[in-house]
C-alpha cells in the first residue's frame, strides 16, 4: 500500500547495473530524488500525491497553500505544503529531497502537528535522512515526543508510525547503491474510521533520494555489502554544540569579542528583539542600525558576480528570519563563512552569509517564525578583510530550477521590508498573462469626471461663452476633467 514516487523507478535500471550478475558496472553515476506533502491511499486504489516534486523530472519545486480531504476536510487538512527535489550526477553526485507541511490535522483534530519536515540525501558517501521532525505532535489529546520509527496506537481503529525511515548503502559490482527514505507520519486504519475504510493510509511529509555511483577499485569488493536500516542515527549538530563530538569548524575571526563562551559559534540571542512585520509577514533581516546599497551583479571573485546585497551593521547584530519557514544548510563554506539558508512557506529561499555566530535555532530542519534570531552579523569566509556585514540573497521558487543563479535583486525587497511594505515574488514568469474574456476589471478607456453646461451661451454674444465656462462647479462634483484609464 506504500506510495513510491515514480521518479525513483527510473533508477531501477541503473541500480541493476551494480547488482550481482551484471555484465559490467555503471560507467556514470545516476541519481534521483522525490518528495510530496501528503497523500491519502484508499484500499485497492493508487493514492495521488499532493505537492509532489521529482528530480530529474518536470517539477523540481512545488508549493501549495493547503490541502483538504475529502471536500469538508474531515479526514485530512493542512496549511501550506512545500516540496523540492534536486539531483546532480556530474561533479560530486548527490540527490536531495525535502518536504514541509504546516498545520496538520487528521480526523477532525484527533491527530495534529504544528509542522512536519522530511529530508533525504543520497551520494557516493552513502544515504542519510538528514533530519525529519514532527513539531508539537498531539495524538488523541496526548502530546507525543516522537522517535524514529515509533509506532503509536490510535484507539481500536488504527496506528501511526512517526518519523519512518529506511536507509540502504551497498557496494556491489563496483557500484555504490545508496537510498534514503523518510516519511514523517504514516497513519494506517485497521477499522473503518472518519469516513475512510479499513486499510486506508495517510502519508504525510515523504522524501526519498537514491544514487548509483561507481566507486574506486579498493572500495569495490564484489563481496562487500553493507546495509543500514532504521532506526537512523540522530543527525549531527554543527560543531560547537556542547556535549557533541563533531568535526570542528574554522573559528570566526574574532570570536572572543562576542558575549558567551569564548570560541563558540553559538550564543544566546537577546530577549528584547521585536521586529515589525510587513502585511504579508516579512521582516528586514538585520535588527538595529544598518545600511545597504544596490551592488547586485557587481563583479565578484569565486562566483563571477554578486548574487545578493550586503547589509552593513555592527559585529554581533542579530540576524533575523525574514519569514516563517525552515532553516537548512547550516554550516561553513570558504566563500560564505558561517552561513545558512531559509525556505519560506511559499518555497522561496533566502541565503545568509558571513555570520560571526549562530543562535540555538540554527539547526537543519528547524521551523522558525519571522523575526526569530538565527545568527549574528560578522565577516567570516572571504569577507574577512571587509567591514562587518550580512550577505543576503533571494531565490524565488519560480527560479530555483536555475540553481544558484536563480536569484533576483534583493535591493527592492530590503527597501520595502524596511518600510513595512511587500514586493511580489512572482519572478521567472517572463510575461504577463492575457486578460480572460470573463475578467470583471474595466477595460482601458476615458472616464468623464465632470462637465460644465454651456447650453446657455449665445452664439451672438461672445461674452456669454466666457460666463458659461466660468460658472461655479455644481455640488455633484461636475467639472471639465477627463482622465485616461
Amino acid at each position: 500500500m506504500h506510495v513510491r514516487l515514480t521518479v525513483l523507478f527510473l533508477l531501477a535500471g541503473a541500480l541493476a547495473a551494480g547488482a550481482p550478475g551484471a555484465t559490467a558496472p555503471a560507467t556514470a553515476p545516476t541519481v534521483s530524488a522525490g518528495a510530496f506533502g501528503i497523500t491519502v491511499v484508499l484500499p485497492g486504489q493508487t493514492g495521488t500525491a499532493v505537492a509532489e516534486a521529482t528530480a530529474p523530472g518536470t517539477v523540481p519545486v512545488t508549493a501549495l497553500d493547503g490541502y483538504v480531504y475529502p471536500a469538508d476536510g474531515s479526514a485530512a487538512r493542512t496549511g501550506a505544503l512545500t516540496s523540492s527535489a534536486s539531483a546532480r550526477a556530474g561533479g560530486k553526485p548527490v540527490a536531495q529531497a525535502v518536504a514541509d507541511v504546516l498545520a496538520l490535522s487528521l480526523f477532525n483534530g484527533e491527530v495534529t502537528a504544528e509542522a512536519v519536515a522530511s529530508r533525504a540525501n543520497a551520494s557516493a558517501a552513502g544515504a542519510s535522512p538528514n533530519g525529519a521532525g514532527l513539531t508539537n505532535l498531539v495524538v488523541l489529546g496526548q502530546p507525543i515526543a516522537p522517535s524514529a520509527n515509533q509506532r503509536i496506537a490510535l484507539g481500536d481503529w488504527g496506528y501511526a508510525i512517526a518519523l519512518e525511515q529506511a536507509l540502504e548503502s551497498t557496494v556491489t559490482g563496483g557500484v555504490r547503491n545508496a537510498r534514503a527514505s523518510v516519511t514523517a507520519l504514516r497513519v494506517v486504519l485497521t477499522a473503518d474510521h472518519g469516513g475512510l475504510s479499513a486499510g486506508a493510509e495517510i502519508l504525510v511529509g515523504h522524501a526519498e533520494a537514491a544514487a548509483a555511483v561507481p566507486v574506486a577499485p579498493a572500495a569495490a569488493n564484489p563481496r562487500t555489502r553493507t546495509t543500514v536500516t532504521s532506526p537512523r542515527p540522530k543527525p549531527a549538530r554543527p560543531a560547537g554544540v556542547p556535549g557533541k563530538k563533531a568535526k570542528k569548524l574554522p573559528k570566526p575571526p574574532e570570536p572572543e569579542t562576542l558575549p558567551g563562551k569564548p570560541g563558540s559559534i553559538f550564543r544566546t540571542p537577546p530577549l528584547d528583539v521585536s521586529a515589525p512585520l510587513s502585511p504579508e509577514g516579512y521582516v528586514f533581516p538585520v535588527y538595529g542600525p544598518s545600511s545597504f546599497a544596490d551592488t547586485f551583479q557587481a563583479p565578484r571573485a569565486g562566483v563571477g558576480w554578486h548574487h545578493g546585497e550586503d547589509i552593513f551593521a555592527p559585529l554581533g547584530a542579530p540576524v533575523l528570519a525574514v519569514a516563517d519557514g525552515t532553516v537548512f544548510s547550516v554550516g561553513w563554506n570558504d566563500l560564505g563563512g558561517y552561513r545558512f539558508w531559509l525556505r519560506d512557506r511559499q518555497g522561496n529561499q533566502f541565503y545568509y552569509a558571513h555570520l560571526s555566530a549562530y543562535s540555538p535555532l540554527a539547526v537543519d530542519g528547524n521551523e522558525v517564525r519571522a523575526g526569530s534570531v538565527i545568527g549574528f552579523v560578522g565577516n567570516t569566509g572571504d569577507a574577512q578583510s571587509t567591514p562587518y556585514h550580512l550577505h543576503f540573497e533571494i531565490h524565488p521558487v519560480g527560479l530555483l530550477p536555475l540553481g544558484y543563479d536563480g536569484v533576483v535583486n534583493a535591493f527592492a525587497y530590503l527597501s520595502a521590508w524596511r518600510r513595512l511594505e511587500d514586493v511580489s515574488f512572482a519572478a521567472g514568469r517572463g510575461w504577463a498573462p492575457p486578460v480572460p474574456p470573463s475578467a470583471t476589471a474595466p477595460h482601458a478607456a476615458a472616464f468623464l469626471l465632470g462637465s460644465t453646461d454651456i447650453s446657455t451661451a449665445s452664439g451672438l454674444d461672445p461674452a456669454s461663452l466666457d460666463r458659461a465656462l466660468n460658472a461655479p462647479v455644481s455640488a455633484e462634483g461636475d467639472g471639465s476633467l477627463i482622465r485616461a484609464g
